[in-house]
């Protein structure tokens, strides 16, 4: 009897710890799939080499995180299966990180990572959400350069800082009444140079904002200025990646997946992008350099791209060989 009663209860203890194995939704297979196909079909004609970096990426839902194409786990991680879909070995493990991170950083061992929440702890639609994957797989491409670490180290603006939390807490001007000034005329300048780049007065606009910028940066000191075209360049120019990429799938007539236009936030491509460029070049006028801080900048490296698309179209063949100052693409 003893003996059954065992074989009875690990019957139901194996059952119960089947039962704890987790699983991958069937909507975050549908949105992460959708990423890497648009990477894989459109990824290079934008950037070069881009889809020779890892597409990485650790979804951390209320309780799991899943690692996807990430080809060295950690040990903490296990392993649930091959998705066929996504193609990769997924692994998981119970959540340890902050459920609605979304970022990009060698989170496990030396691979840039994408480490990114659900949708709804993100608070982006799942055309919103696909498409800021891009945006965060373009940081892997930078972080991918040979050189890039040992580049942002001879800026020499960590203060001390290993972490890599300076890029966020860098002690810039931002409450300067006079940098404040010189920075409103910036942006006034280039929303100027942005909305007129059909115009007869096109050049004469891009010179003004140079002019403007140039300005800027002599009110300012030069390890100021530093940060400011460092974040220009790396996300600014990772947000106009993630509206270019969009603009450049809507005008060769890329069509989602029938799974995509099922999901129940579904939006059009041509009104997300319409909204999504709009609100960004507001966003250069709007956000102000007081209130907004180092955030103010992603909306000016953006427009930058954009101008730089105009006035030099071969600008990202020098992107990663000549680094951190926009103005030397023009």
């Amino acid at each position: 009897m003893k003996s059954l009663i065992f074989f009875f209860c690990l019957i139901i203890s194996n059952s119960f710890l089947a039962q704890e194995k987790p699983c991958l939704r069937e909507s975050d297979r549908i949105r992460i799939n959708e990423a890497f196909k648009i990477e894989e079909i459109y990824g290079n004609k934008i950037w070069k080499d881009w889809h020779n970096v890892p597409f990485a990426i650790d979804l951390i839902t209320d309780s799991t995180e899943f690692l996807i194409r990430h080809p060295v786990p950690t040990p903490d991680f296990k392993l649930l299966g091959y998705d066929s879909t996504l193609q990769s070995n997924i692994f998981y493990r119970k959540r340890i990180l902050n459920q609605h991170f979304l970022a990009t950083f060698p989170a496990f061992g030396k691979l840039s990572t994408i480490v990114v929440g659900i949708p709804e702890n993100t608070k982006k639609s799942s055309v919103a959400w696909i498409i800021t994957l891009l945006h965060e797989h373009f940081h892997q491409l930078q972080m991918a350069q040979e050189d890039y670490y040992t580049s942002v180290n001879e800026l020499d603006l960590s203060g001390g800082d290993n972490t890599g939390m300076w890029m966020l807490n860098y002690p810039f001007p931002y409450e300067d009444k006079n940098v404040n000034a010189a920075y409103d005329s910036l942006k006034i300048a280039l929303t100027s140079a942005l909305k007129s780049l059909d115009a007869i007065n096109k050049n004469a606009l891009i010179k003004d904002y140079l002019k403007k910028k140039k300005l800027f940066k002599n009110l300012i000191s030069e390890k100021d200025y530093k940060y400011f075209s460092f974040q220009l360049w790396q996300e600014g120019i990772a947000r106009f990646t993630e509206l270019n990429i969009t603009k450049i799938i809507i005008d060769n007539s890329y069509v989602f997946s029938d799974e995509v236009k099922k999901l129940n936030d579904y939006v059009e491509l041509k009104a997300f992008y319409d909204d999504y460029y709009t609100n960004e070049i507001n966003n250069i006028n709007g956000l102000s350099l007081y209130n907004s801080k180092r955030v103010c900048f992603y909306a000016i490296g953006a427009g930058e791209g954009f101008l730089l698309d105009f006035d030099n179209p071969g600008w990202k063949d020098l992107y990663f060989n000549n680094k951190f100052f926009l103005e030397k693409y023009y």
